[in-house]
């Protein structure tokens, strides 16, 4: 068995064993070896594995899932001011048209735009320069307008200029 000779002869043949069970017989530089497969790992059963203690996985929270749920006041209270601003808006358009934003054109062109934009950059101003004479610089308010309509004027010219962008005014 240990001496020289015809190495085949000399190793002992695979044992009579399903492949599944104990692996592959393989050859490799004229010597033979059993390959065993990796015993599968078993673990013990959790109480996590029973499924009245399984948590659900739930889909990812949105933005608005989220404010909603920590600031429901808040919320709230923005909707409200988005509504009080989109019916002020509606009655302004109504008594004005559009054209006091398109300046009389027909927003077709690239210059056309950019009048519009230019007339409600200078809007804006106005109300940021009210702003900083009333709360920044502490000026007593000579017009009696309210300052929270200046506030909602600001936000509604904002919306206004994304529809001129978005070439969506007065249609």
């Amino acid at each position: 068995m240990f001496g020289f000779g015809n190495y085949s002869t000399q190793m002992p043949k695979p044992p009579a064993i399903s492949k599944k069970r104990l692996g592959e017989w393989q050859t490799k530089n004229k010597t033979k070896q059993i390959v065993m497969p990796a015993k599968p790992k078993i673990s013990k059963p959790s109480i996590f594995d029973v499924p009245e203690y399984q948590i659900p996985i739930q889909k990812e929270e949105t933005a608005i899932e989220y404010c909603e749920r920590v600031y429901p006041e808040m919320m709230d209270e923005f909707k409200k001011v988005q509504s009080e601003m989109y019916e002020t808006f509606c009655k302004k358009q109504r008594n004005y048209g559009p054209s006091n934003i398109s300046v009389g054109t027909s927003l077709q062109t690239k210059e056309d735009i950019k009048l519009s934009l230019t007339g409600l950059w200078f809007r804006i101003n106005d109300k940021i320069q009210r702003l900083k004479q009333l709360v920044v610089l502490g000026q007593p308010d000579e017009v009696g307008e309210p300052i929270q309509d200046t506030y909602q004027d600001l936000s509604v010219y904002g919306i206004i200029a994304q529809l001129v962008q978005r070439g969506k005014w007065a249609k």
